[in-house]
């Protein structure tokens, strides 16, 4: 356990822990999914980490939530997110990919829409793919190696950006169908939910005001309430509250800090208000929980 922060994992990290083919800073590819590192104890991702299943199964926790990897799932852990407790079964292969974040944005800043379906991902971070796609993904991975193995090559890294936005706009193919097929709604609706759940990601430890973040998007509260309603079937409230208490049951699952020091990091009034908070929204309080 850490009394400061969790441990980050990025790519440099993953480069001094494990084998594979790398561009220094920006990208590594594995193609040994048990050479993945992703750790029993508890890791923040500073980097997005894009892997798939080929065989086996492995299970593993992303922000207190257990999910479970077999043939054909896609995984996606998001830069933010805190990681622990992976386990895989003997006969686990698959590959992986560790970018950072700021090589991910310039690969893809050209797209919008890609940036906001991908932005479904942080919500379905395992999904399974068709055999058709998973094998193109695959098989472009291994290009991507090839290009990524020859350091002579001039070109090699934007070479690499764009096979990786080929394999993102095919994983984005599959998300996009999936999204169509869970809900129809319009282009600015969509665009509204993009732009306030990234406000939350960044924001949420010291904001939670639903008005706050109506504000920030120069839209009315019933608005973005009403947006938010129809294309996640969740409040926004209930959206802020979800993140405010997976940061909480991480903190006080993993870390050594008091709820004092917990309620000041997340800009609660006070350690009883804390636990009010918390006692609402998870059914115990924060002694019980560590406790549990």
């Amino acid at each position: 356990m850490n009394n400061i922060a969790f441990r980050d994992i990025t790519v440099d990290h993953a480069i001094r822990m494990c084998s594979g083919t790398y561009i220094q800073g920006d990208i590594l590819l594995i193609d040994e999914m048990a050479n993945l590192p992703l750790p029993k104890e508890p890791r923040r991702m500073q980097c997005l980490l894009v892997g798939m299943c080929l065989k086996g199964s492995a299970r593993y926790y992303v922000d207190t939530v257990e999910h479970v990897v077999e043939p054909g799932d896609l995984i996606i852990i998001n830069q933010g997110r805190v990681t622990h407790d992976c386990t895989m079964t003997p006969d686990c292969r698959g590959i992986g990919i560790i970018i950072d974040y700021n090589f991910f944005k310039e690969t893809i800043k050209s797209v919008h829409e890609l940036s906001s379906l991908f932005l479904f991902a942080r919500n379905h971070p395992v999904f399974r793919l068709p055999e058709v796609r998973a094998n193109f993904i695959r098989d472009t991975f291994f290009q991507m190696k090839d290009k990524i193995s020859e350091p002579d090559n001039h070109f090699r890294r934007q070479m690499v950006q764009s096979l990786f936005l080929t394999m993102v706009y095919e994983m984005c193919n599959v998300i996009y169908t999936a999204q169509v097929k869970n809900d129809g709604c319009n282009s600015r609706s969509e665009e509204i939910f993009t732009k306030f759940l990234l406000l939350v990601e960044a924001n949420f430890r010291t904001e939670r005001r639903v008005g706050w973040y109506s504000e920030q998007l120069c839209i009315s509260p019933k608005y973005l309430s009403e947006t938010i309603k129809m294309v996640s079937k969740r409040t926004p409230s209930e959206w802020i509250d979800s993140y405010v208490t997976m940061e909480l049951r991480m903190l006080f699952r993993n870390t050594q800090k008091s709820i004092k020091e917990i309620a000041q990091e997340l800009n609660f009034s006070n350690q009883s208000f804390l636990g009010k908070y918390f006692k609402e929204h998870v059914g115990m309080s924060p002694s019980e929980y560590r406790r549990s």
